[in-house]
């Protein structure tokens, strides 16, 4: 996971975009900054306090949104304003409301729902980035996915994986919506033409994806044996250092087949990690140790005995 980062060295251009007279002119200043803002990695990733993070992140996204009001076609802040809506979702407001739930339901219905509204935020600037990369790709993945994402290249994928994670992520997070489930065909889409362009990504994050995919859709086609696969090669590509497909598999394959051993084995795994072995992981791996010990301690009432 990484957050969009914000670094002081560019609250300069900042200052300069209110006093910049001509359009053509603070157009060049908005792109910079944009640039300068959608690259990957960064402080923030590298983090070692969550809670810091959780509270700077919205200014860095409010600043991007007020940036593509300015350029409402740069692709590269498309991509780092749906990435880093659907990581604050997740990491901050949908971890809390699980965290929460047992003692305070109400509370946890609106972060859900906030958590959603979050989702389909960032799903909505992911298509746009694939729009504005490939115009009227949005028009036509509907009426045929397979060929709207054949165009699609290498460079695509950063966007076309967080688009399905904000997408699969807000059909998860409310099951009721049965017009948003139905699409989730369109989310798998998105993730497997990913998947098929640049495995590696992100150290094998796209496999994350499908290991949650696979795994909770075991009785309508989903295969646990898929899941797997998917979880080694993750674990495979990021040679051991992330936490996030351990956590993944555990919570969505293992509670579901009651195999308590292999939850306890999984979940204690990630919590061994050393979250200094890889300063870019930092910040996710804590974020995701914290799931898991989360977990742990709800073992005894995700398993029957």
């Amino acid at each position: 996971m990484r957050l969009p980062r914000l670094q002081h060295p560019l609250l300069p251009l900042l200052v300069a975009l209110a006093v910049l007279p001509g359009c053509s002119v603070k157009k060049i200043a908005v792109n910079s900054l944009g640039n300068a803002l959608a690259q990957g990695g960064g402080v923030y990733a590298k983090d070692d306090d969550p809670e810091l993070v959780r509270e700077a992140t919205p200014f860095g996204l409010k600043l991007m949104e007020s940036l593509l009001e300015e350029s409402p076609k740069h692709k590269g802040l498309l991509y780092a304003t749906s990435s880093g809506f659907t990581q604050y979702a997740y990491a901050f407001i949908q971890q809390e409301a699980d965290e929460v739930e047992d003692d305070d339901l109400e509370k946890a219905k609106e972060l859900r729902a906030r958590a959603k509204k979050l989702y389909l935020r960032a799903l909505d600037y992911g298509m746009r980035g694939l729009d504005a990369a490939h115009p009227g790709f949005r028009a036509s993945f509907r009426k045929d996915p397979v060929a709207a994402l054949l165009p699609m290249k290498k460079k695509d994928v950063p966007t076309l994986i967080w688009t399905a994670f904000a997408w699969g992520a807000a059909i998860s997070i409310d099951k009721t919506d049965s017009e948003l489930t139905a699409d989730q065909y369109l989310a798998e889409h998105l993730a497997r033409r990913a998947l098929e362009l640049d495995e590696a990504y992100d150290r094998g994050s796209i496999h994350d994806f499908f290991i949650s995919y696979e795994g909770a859709r075991r009785s309508v086609g989903g295969s646990v044996d898929a899941s797997r696969k998917h979880l080694e090669r993750a674990d495979a590509l990021s040679k051991g250092l992330r936490a996030a497909p351990l956590v993944a598999f555990a919570e969505t394959v293992s509670v579901s087949l009651q195999d308590k051993a292999e939850f306890e084995a999984l979940l204690n795994r990630a919590l061994a990690i050393d979250v200094n072995a890889e300063p870019e992981l930092r910040l996710v791996n804590l974020v995701t140790q914290r799931r898991a010990r989360w977990l742990l301690a709800r073992t005894e009432l995700l398993f029957v005995e």
